[in-house]
């Protein structure tokens, strides 16, 4: 891939599943180590500043003890040691008369300070807040001395970032300490997670998946396993059901097809007598007309094939209209009279009018294919049935003959391609050997059910229910 191309992939870029398991295990822990941090120092800053209120309450109490002994506070605070602690005396009014750590005189008035105006009223007071005069946050505790005046002394607060700042090195260090174990327990979280995963067979016709969360994912992947499985042998069995139909169809075309140039070639070069001219003639008529008929049908189970698999019916054969099936099996009787009346057959037709949605063609090629071969398999003198009635509640077509029947054996067969029962019987008969395959095709193309009823010797019954 060119640099110009990977500039301009707008293909998103994928996270492998042990980073996302390792971000999420650092975020999770870094989370919670801040949380433990932040709670730990608010509860070390708090019992720490309740022990310096303890001991600076101490320290002021001693102070005040001395100091009541005294008639110079302030001298005596001057010469004190107090190193961090600071320490101001306060008159009742508030004036500063004396500050460790600041000039008394620069400073205001104290008598708005919380714990000052506590110790004056109450003898003890305690504050903590940032002072104005030295900005740090400090605490405050005083004590009114028996002279009136207020002490109050104070030393700076520890803040909760003192804290923190004072162990950097060691949150580091734990920091770099949750990385290194969130990568190496996030690879092998994440290869524990992927190996069931990746153990899946998605060829296996069932799947079991390793974790509850991915029982719809193996679901889709086992139904669309079976229906790969079911359309890969759907296709099969077009692709063998193809060349089978080819197979025959050259078979059943090389049939006419040699005995019509046979024929010809003896007339041609004069090898018949005269006499016999007339007779080849008409094998070569009766071949052609047998040729013309299988060539039709197979023209027309094409179209029916190409419907079945998604052609649009209308632009095979026309649009869908409301045929009456009573009409169409009369017409096709009274076609047919000729051929019943010269095989010695009867044909009768009766029933009701029964309309359907349908393609007037295709059910026209339905009802005589079904007419045409009761008379083909029928015996001289036999009957030929045609009834257009409801059953069920439904339209049906039902043709009965009292021909030669068939073999239980073969009655599930008899709608396949090119299936005979007797071949010698039905290509003398003149037929293709598609008949009743058109008659299955035309059924499903008008969702249309088909029942047989035969016995051998007696006759067969087929219903077509619309």
């Amino acid at each position: 891939m060119s640099i110009f191309s990977q500039l301009h992939s707008t293909e998103p870029r994928k996270t492998s599943l042990s980073r996302q398991v390792f971000l999420a295990i650092v975020v999770a822990c870094a989370a919670v180590a801040l949380v433990v941090t932040a709670a730990s120092a608010v509860v070390f800053q708090n019992a720490f500043l309740a022990d310096e209120h303890e001991q600076l309450a101490g320290e002021c109490s001693t102070l005040s003890s001395l100091l009541d002994q005294t008639d110079d506070d302030a001298k005596v605070l001057s010469s004190l040691d107090l190193g961090e602690l600071r320490a101001t005396l306060v008159a009742p009014d508030g004036r500063v008369l004396y500050d460790s750590q600041a000039d008394a005189s620069t400073l205001p008035s104290h008598a708005d300070r919380p714990e000052v105006a506590q110790a004056l009223a109450e003898g003890t007071g305690s504050s903590d807040r940032s002072s104005e005069t030295v900005g740090f946050v400090s605490l405050y505790n005083a004590r009114r001395l028996s002279s009136g005046d207020v002490l109050r002394i104070s030393v700076e607060r520890a803040s909760v970032l003192a804290f923190l700042s004072n162990d950097f090195a060691l949150l580091i260090v734990i920091a770099a300490a949750v990385v290194v174990a969130g990568w190496v327990v996030s690879r092998r979280l994440a290869a524990g997670i992927v190996k069931p995963i990746l153990e899946i067979d998605p060829a296996a016709a069932e799947s079991d998946a390793p974790y509850a969360e991915l029982d719809p994912l193996v679901s889709r992947l086992n139904e669309q396993h079976a229906q790969l499985v079911r359309r890969m042998s759907a296709i099969q069995d077009a692709n063998d059901m193809r060349r089978e139909f080819t197979s025959n169809v050259t078979h059943e075309l090389k049939t006419p097809i040699a005995s019509i140039s046979g024929a010809a070639e003896l007339i041609r070069d004069g090898i018949c007598k005269p006499e016999d001219v007339s007779d080849f003639a008409g094998r070569i008529y009766k071949d052609a007309q047998r040729l013309s008929s299988l060539v039709s049908d197979i023209l027309m189970l094409s179209k029916l094939d190409e419907t079945e698999r998604g052609g649009q019916k209308d632009t095979m054969f026309g649009p869908m209209e409301r045929v009456d099936l009573f009409s169409v099996a009369q017409d096709v009787c009274s076609r047919l009279s000729r051929k019943a009346k010269k095989a010695e057959v009867n044909l009768d037709v009766k029933g009701v009018s029964s309309c359907v949605n349908g393609n007037a063609r295709l059910l026209d090629e339905l009802v005589s294919n079904l007419v045409e071969n009761a008379i083909r398999y029928n015996k001289k003198g036999g009957r030929v049935f045609v009834w257009v009635l409801p059953i069920e509640g439904r339209p049906a077509v039902r043709v009965s003959d009292t021909g030669i029947g068939i073999p239980e054996e073969a009655q599930s067969k008899v709608f396949e391609r090119f299936y005979r029962v007797d071949k010698g019987r039905s290509r003398d008969m003149g037929g293709t050997g598609l008949g009743l395959a058109i008659v299955k095709h035309a059924a499903a193309f008008h969702e249309a059910d088909i029942r047989l009823e035969s016995k051998l010797g007696e006759g067969t019954t087929i219903t077509v229910l619309f």
